[in-house]
């Protein structure tokens, strides 16, 4: 965990990529509601100062916040709900650099102010986060960039820890360890997915996947299990990029009655 701590208070996390686009191609992906939902999850964006900025997680996880600086296309600042009840607001800052060979870095910054370092795990968790969608961005911009894109997510309590409920969903699915360049199928009758892993992670108890995805159609495929009040949770994010995009979402009941035991 790298949380900043000052004098002042201010503690905050910095996350950053390198992808390949022009800056206005990058902002158009990482400032825009119709961009930011091909990649991270469905998103809304007022692009001025004072504008709303909505990012969903998952049925009744909207998390809502202020846009407090709108410099296109190379940064914008919103400010919003904290990271549990009673935390304090957090802000989010966005960055785009232009570099050479046709890239750019990708800064994202969180912070908040606190008197204590009862913030400091859950600024760490988002920080461990970023890493698998930043995977997903890095694969939309290379291959797909101004395509149309598409997206579902399923959810489902499992049981036992995060790693138990990982490997009894990977079990079910019949797949070998996970590591980078393995090709993956699923077997007859269980939700379908092929491709090759991107990224496994995060050390050493491996329970989140990233996956380059040829089937329900060409996409990605982000696969974790995560803890929430005191449950276990599996949580499949599906991205898919290209002609076959709406495709994909026929899938999506599919996942839905598989993790249901259907």
């Amino acid at each position: 965990m790298s949380v900043k701590k000052e004098a002042n208070g201010r503690r905050s996390i910095t996350v950053e990529t390198v992808v390949p686009g022009t800056p206005e191609e990058v902002w158009e992906t990482i400032a825009t509601g119709p961009g930011i939902s091909k990649w991270f999850v469905p998103a809304q964006v007022e692009p001025r100062v004072g504008g709303k900025m909505v990012l969903n997680f998952g049925p009744g996880m909207d998390s809502e916040s202020q846009v407090t600086a709108w410099d296109a296309p190379r940064s914008f600042s919103a400010t919003g709900e904290g990271l549990g009840p009673g935390a304090p607001a957090m802000a989010t800052e966005w960055t785009v650099e232009a570099r050479d060979g046709g890239t750019c870095t990708v800064r994202v910054v969180h912070s908040l102010f606190a008197d204590t370092d009862d913030w400091d795990n859950q600024l760490g968790e988002v920080e461990k986060g970023w890493p698998a969608f930043f995977v997903v961005l890095h694969m939309y911009l290379s291959q797909y960039k101004g395509q149309p894109g598409a997206h579902f997510q399923v959810m489902a309590p499992v049981a036992g820890t995060v790693v138990e409920g990982w490997r009894a969903v990977t079990g079910r699915l019949g797949w070998p360890a996970l590591g980078v360049g393995v090709k993956i199928q699923s077997p007859a009758g269980a939700a379908p997915i092929a491709g090759t892993v991107e990224k496994v992670g995060p050390e050493p108890d491996l329970h989140e996947v990233v996956i380059r995805l040829e089937e329900p159609a060409p996409g990605a495929a982000m696969l974790s299990t995560c803890g929430f009040g005191g449950q276990t949770y599996f949580v499949g994010g599906f991205y898919f990029f290209g002609p076959k995009a709406e495709e994909g979402l026929k899938a999506e009941k599919a996942w839905e009655g598989w993790l249901a035991g259907d």
